[in-house]
């Protein structure tokens, strides 16, 4: 897995558990679906995302750059 495909996991698992809490407990957890998708917005602009710094702090690494890898 590479950080590009662990952002959108990251991002998707958050998107439902937030659907979920609010589902069972409040519906004040559809802030975190919100900053969520604002994070993703700037993150289309900048290349940058909280998440990217964690993955590769963690050791994983980026996309291959090239046709056909």
């Amino acid at each position: 897995m590479n950080v590009e495909r662990g952002v959108r996991l990251i991002a998707g698992v958050m998107v439902l558990l937030s659907l979920v809490l609010t589902h069972f407990f409040s519906a004040c957890w559809l802030w975190l679906t919100a900053f969520v998708g604002v994070n993703l917005l700037q993150s289309a602009f900048t290349n940058w995302c909280p998440a990217m710094s964690i993955l590769r702090a963690m050791g994983m690494n980026d996309a291959a750059c090239g046709v056909g890898r």
